[in-house]
């Protein structure tokens, strides 16, 4: 199985490095790390990786997209969009986490789905696109090949939910242990959405 991991300037590092510490954990698994031009790209925490270009992606592959502030310019960058838009139809599964939706929102890609992302940023990430059902409380959100995050610290969960659906319920929980995890496992418990309502 080979895992794309989306990078851009400004995105937020634990955005990326959350989701990667779990599924770095499982079997068979190559992790890469790419994106538009290639490079090394840095986190709006100044936390600098280096990535590849990568124009398709193989069959089976999982994609993963982070938020951050990088993703207020990217939702207008044609460029980025149109790369994006085909690494998500490549992918068997396109896991989003916190603003990151809004940048497959902005592929039209999540058009008649059901998505969720900050709580924080949710009315910025709704304008980009109205013909997504946003759900604003949830702390993940599955529709087909596309699970989607609340912010930050909710991709963690939404991975191991991810992982629990993909590979089984006991090694999300065994990898939850192993990392001395707080694992939120319902999808719907979403502490944080009454604060911004």
């Amino acid at each position: 199985m080979n895992i794309y991991f989306v990078g851009f300037d400004d995105y937020e590092t634990l955005d990326l490095m959350g989701p990667v510490e779990f599924l770095a954990r499982l079997p068979d698994v190559q992790l890469h790390y790419i994106s538009l031009n290639g490079g090394w790209i840095t986190s709006r925490q100044g936390f600098c990786i280096q990535t590849e270009t990568c124009g398709r992606l193989p069959p089976n592959s999982i994609l993963v997209i982070p938020g951050g502030q990088g993703t207020r310019l990217l939702v207008n960058h044609c460029a980025f969009l149109a790369w994006l838009t085909k690494l998500i139809d490549d992918a068997r599964f396109c896991l989003s986490i916190c603003t990151g939706a809004a940048l497959v929102a902005a592929t039209s890609r999540l058009n008649g789905k059901t998505a969720t992302s900050n709580k924080a940023a949710f009315q910025w990430v709704k304008q980009t696109n109205n013909q997504v059902n946003w759900q604003q409380a949830a702390r993940w959100v599955r529709d087909g090949k596309f699970y989607s995050s609340s912010g930050v610290s909710a991709g963690m969960d939404m991975v191991l939910g991810f992982i629990g659906d993909q590979y089984g319920e006991s090694l999300a929980t065994q990898i939850a242990i192993h990392t001395e995890y707080h694992w939120n496992q319902d999808p719907n418990k979403d502490d944080f959405a009454a604060r911004y309502c």
